[in-house]
């Protein structure tokens, strides 16, 4: 199972480069880093694409600030996290997130 992440920029309609990344999966005392990385010029974390991952309960977490800032914007959200289960540890999953300043959109599911 691996976990495929993109950021899209909804302001200018473009990946979103350069935003920091963390994954963090779900353990009995809170929640254990599995890895950080930072949005490419396609606006995806390579990093996680062909690691393995059990199934389980994970979150993403965005910093958003730091992007924003570097547009000379502010953000309501400086930071989002998105929380989702893998259930299939065959399937590949994939991650997407829009950002813009004021609001966000995840979509979640397999990728073909």
């Amino acid at each position: 199972m691996s976990i495929a992440t993109q950021a899209l920029d909804g302001v200018y309609g473009r990946s979103a480069a350069g935003v920091r990344a963390r994954l963090e999966r779900a353990s009995g005392t809170g929640w254990e880093p599995v890895s950080e990385g930072e949005t490419d010029i396609d606006g995806n974390v390579k990093e996680w694409t062909d690691e393995f991952m059990e199934r389980g309960l994970y979150r993403l977490v965005l910093a958003t600030d730091h992007y924003f800032a570097g547009l000379g914007m502010t953000t309501s959200y400086p930071e989002i996290t998105v929380m989702f289960r893998m259930h299939d540890e065959r399937m590949p999953y994939h991650v997407q997130v829009v950002l813009a300043p004021h609001s966000y959109s995840t979509c979640f599911g397999v990728r073909g």
